[in-house]
């Protein structure tokens, strides 16, 4: 492919500035993709360009892109393979039966033409793997078999970018089916395939981005920040792209950062709705990202604009849209500590419910709300994704629940000790997302029961796992005030202040301007 700056490209680059240099991107925009084939000169530029899409995960623009491949060369066996790995979302969502049956039929068209090269056969080999029509295997099998064939032809050439790129994505893919220990090895394995690639392809859209998967944890995420810092510069017409970064900025702290990314990513998603080549979710979860990171910033009135901004989603059901802005209503509550907005969340937000009532001292709903909470709890017992048989989210939220109400009914001992079991279980197996952990609960229920010291102590734990996470530096700066650790509170107060600059608005900012200027 060659590559060239246009106005597109260019409008794009002033967001790439902000987080790193702006590569040429190529004639699409996608990234510089390689993918020699024995198809027609009228197919090639379209499977360079489907496979730029599926390495950015724009699944829907990929898959009509090979399939313009095929009515180009109806004899392209290598576009019938992109179709079908086009219906393949890896790290998103497993496909159902009829798409399995749909990805199937696409590289038996592919087989049947017999035509390629040994290595474009390499792809509908492998992928065929995955693909394959054996019921008996479920989705982490389907997923270990796929890896292990991808795994075994990269060994015998092991320069191939394309080939290096789909083994490493596979690997995380099945790092999500594993537990931590091995889901960590796995995303390592990943990362010491794709670093020598991106050192020699820099441009490659599928290197970054995997790149990014891999280190999408938080003692691995370093490892993905010049990754990130290049992604959005690769493909700047991939709202996915231009959203990925924030994935290592959330991890790292670094809020504005994440902030700039899911702007252009937000309107990027919302271009591509509009020519309908995109579905909505990649504007929701672009705006996921901002409200948290506002949040985090201490930006509560921009937070809650995301929210109001979610009836402007292109392409957005009635359903979605209510479900999504719930679900970040929920945040407001938990991060905010606005228990009282809890009663205007749907009855299905139980566990923030079940907090919100224990924490304002509501004990009759909490109560009963915990009940229900563990109703569902053993309704879903038994219920394990994959072959993983650790603590759920759902599980670590009720021990989370249960600490609360026990706190609320003064057992602080008890309270103390299923918090501290849920935040060493969370630890181990890393169940991280954007809920509040049960570290930062911990350390908040020692601070309430007036520990400051050993308050302290959790906070800076939890600092270690989210770095300039808004609460975590209040708290901290609270327990060592608390503790009389006067200089120690004052540098986490400074530490606030400087994260949030001049546009944060929460109340907590003014508080710690106001012991700042006491000294």
């Amino acid at each position: 492919m060659k590559t060239l700056f246009s106005a597109a490209a260019l409008s794009m680059c002033l967001f790439a500035s902000t987080i790193g240099s702006c590569a040429p991107a190529s004639d699409d925009h996608l990234g510089k993709v390689e993918f020699p084939s024995s198809c027609s000169a009228a197919a090639q530029p379209l499977l360079e360009k489907g496979a730029a899409l599926l390495h950015s995960f724009q699944y829907l623009q990929s898959e009509n892109t090979f399939g313009e491949a095929v009515k180009q060369d109806p004899k392209c066996a290598l576009a019938h393979w992109g179709k079908a790995m086009a219906l393949y979302h890896q790290l998103w969502d497993f496909p159902e039966k009829k798409t399995l049956d749909a990805g199937r039929k696409e590289l038996e068209s592919a087989k049947k033409l017999k035509s390629g090269t040994p290595r474009e056969k390499g792809f509908i080999q492998t992928a065929g793997v995955f693909f394959q029509k054996n019921n008996k295997l479920d989705e982490k099998a389907r997923i270990a078999a796929y890896s292990a064939a991808l795994g075994k032809w990269y060994d015998s050439v092991p320069g191939d970018v394309e080939v290096g790129s789909f083994y490493a994505l596979s690997l995380v893919a099945l790092a999500y089916q594993e537990d931590a220990v091995k889901g960590l090895e796995l995303r390592q394995k990943a990362i010491a395939v794709l670093n020598p690639f991106f050192e020699k392809n820099p441009d490659h859209p599928g290197v970054a981005h995997y790149l990014i998967h891999a280190a999408d944890e938080q003692s691995l995420a370093p490892q993905g920040l010049a990754a990130a810092r290049r992604y959005a510069a690769i493909a700047p017409d991939s709202s996915h792209a231009i959203h990925m970064p924030s994935h290592i900025f959330v991890r790292l702290g670094m809020w504005q950062d994440s902030i700039a990314s899911n702007i252009a990513a937000q309107a990027a998603g919302a271009r591509a709705a509009e020519a309908h080549e995109a579905e909505s979710h990649y504007q929701t979860h672009a705006m996921d990202f901002l409200n948290y990171s506002y949040l985090q910033s201490g930006q509560v009135t921009k937070a809650r604009a995301v929210i109001a901004d979610e009836h402007h989603v292109v392409g957005a059901t009635d359903k979605s849209m209510k479900a999504h802005m719930d679900e970040l209503n929920e945040r407001m509550v938990m991060e905010l500590h606005h228990w009282d907005e809890a009663k205007d969340l749907p009855a299905e937000f139980t566990f923030a419910k079940t907090v919100a009532s224990a924490r304002s001292g509501a004990l009759a709903a909490a109560h009963s709300e915990l009940a229900q909470l563990q109703a569902e709890a053993k309704k879903r017992a038994g219920e394990k994704k994959g072959n993983y048989t650790g603590a759920s989210d759902n599980e670590i939220q009720l021990h989370k629940a249960e600490a609360w109400v026990a706190f609320a009914e003064g057992r602080i001992d008890d309270a103390l000790k299923t918090m501290r079991a849920a935040a060493e279980t969370e630890e181990a197996q890393r169940l991280d997302s954007f809920n509040v952990s049960a570290r930062e609960m911990l350390a908040d229920m020692l601070l309430e029961a007036k520990r400051p010291t050993e308050s302290l102590a959790e906070y800076k734990t939890a600092l270690k796992n989210s770095p300039n996470r808004f609460n975590l530096l209040v708290g901290a700066a609270r327990a060592a005030n608390g503790a009389q650790e006067f200089d120690e509170a004052h540098s986490y107060y400074a530490r606030l202040l400087e994260m949030c600059g001049s546009s944060g608005d929460r109340p907590e900012l003014a508080e710690a301007r106001a012991l700042i200027a006491k000294n």
